[in-house]
């Protein structure tokens, strides 16, 4: 019997505890018995059926050598990155749903995991249930990853969804976000784009085998999203979602994170509310869709017992691939090439002066206002003429 003890009794800790508990047959199916045997948290849990296993002293857990495999699920940087590093020091595995831990501190707790001929694994940092780490560590290994693109946010995916079926406004679809549990009471972290940007980062640093810092990523929220720009989108037969992308470029990656109108018959356009889509393109595979629930007490939970079922199979094995402290070279987002659609107020006569006077007019029987695309254009020169012109209201990438 392989123990294992929890960090955090929150939505996902809770989750880690049912699926191990109340799927113990299935797991033992694939050739492992495993139980929890702590669950660490600063609260009690009066009626719990696993109150009797809540301890609130972390060295309990880290003095048993019963336990093997630590399941990480409290959120943060501190203590959880402590904590984690201990326990490999222990001689203890490590899994986390943790996205903000694996991406500032992944290089060094993977360096960690292999002096301690231990593991670290953290599927369940980028995109919830969906094995998407798993696939590109195993069954791309042989590919060459070329770029991915993705929706990885389930709060931003729900909350454009719900503007363009109901026409409604950001801050009103943000408030029945919050209320339905989908959105945090702060969400600055999903609607500014923090949350996909740092699962981007661990994506880069996974298929570079380097450390990726989620800061030198650019990344735009959704904030200034209105149903508006979704007018707009219908008439270019696109519609609007927040995309994480990265690719391969000749000395690096280039990476970011931003609204995006794409086209509706693009494959990861299937992500439609908290769902999340990723699409990798690879050299020998082509392209390949990977789609499912993002985020959530069980999907998350699910990745994380995945994580730990294959932990147990590896006691006293190191075997988890991981990346370097290298830092990545990414390059620079001036150079990024898009097509823009630009929204100003007062009509075409405005851009008579600028370099967007040929610009291809976008009609979408808005009054008051002028949209047109600019047609493929370097980033930073866009940036720089955008900022010189008058009455702009707002810009877009496609593609």
């Amino acid at each position: 019997m392989i123990k294992a003890a929890v960090l955090g009794y929150g939505t996902v800790g809770s989750g880690i505890v049912s699926v191990i508990e109340n799927n113990a047959d299935v797991i033992r199916e694939h050739g492992v018995d495993m139980s929890v045997k702590y669950i660490l948290d600063l609260r009690d849990f009066p009626g719990d059926p696993f109150e009797d296993r809540i301890v609130h002293d972390f060295e309990q857990i880290l003095a048993d050598d019963e336990v093997k495999i630590i399941c990480e699920a409290m959120g943060g940087i501190e203590p959880a990155f402590t904590f984690s590093k201990r326990a490999m020091e222990a001689g203890k595995s490590v899994c986390t749903s943790n996205k903000e831990l694996v991406a500032a501190k992944g290089a060094e707790l993977m360096k960690t995991a292999k002096e301690n001929n231990v593991n670290y694994l953290f599927e369940a940092s980028v995109g919830g249930g969906i094995p998407i780490l798993r696939t590109l560590n195993d069954a791309l290994t042989a590919d060459r990853i070329e770029s991915i693109d993705g929706i990885l946010n389930g709060t931003t995916n729900y909350i454009l969804t719900k503007m363009e079926q109901e026409g409604a406004d950001f801050d009103a679809v943000l408030k029945e976000a919050q209320e339905k549990g989908y959105a945090e009471r702060n969400p600055e972290a999903d609607i500014e784009g923090y949350d996909a940007c740092r699962k981007t980062a661990i994506l880069v640093s996974l298929i570079s085998h380097k450390s990726a810092n989620w800061e030198d990523i650019r990344t735009e929220g959704i904030t200034k999203i209105s149903p508006v720009d979704f007018e707009y989108a219908h008439v270019l037969g696109r519609t609007i979602k927040l995309i994480c992308s990265l690719w391969k470029t000749e000395n690096g990656y280039g990476a970011i994170v931003s609204p995006r109108m794409i086209d509706k018959d693009n494959p990861i356009n299937c992500a439609q509310g908290v769902f999340n889509a990723i699409l990798v393109h690879s050299d020998m595979l082509d392209d390949s869709l990977y789609y499912g629930r993002g985020a959530g007490r069980f999907p998350t939970a699910s990745a994380v017992v995945g994580d730990a079922v294959e932990l147990a199979r590896h006691i006293g094995e190191h075997f988890s691939a991981g990346w370097s402290d290298e830092a990545v070279e990414f390059e620079s987002p001036d150079n990024m090439t898009f097509n823009y659609l630009v929204r100003i107020s007062g009509d075409k006569s405005t851009l008579k002066e600028t370099v967007f006077r040929n610009a291809d007019i976008v009609d979408a029987g808005i009054e008051g206002e002028t949209a047109f695309l600019t047609g493929d254009m370097k980033e930073g020169v866009f940036l720089s003429e955008y900022e010189n012109l008058p009455n702009r209201i707002s810009y877009i990438r496609l593609g």
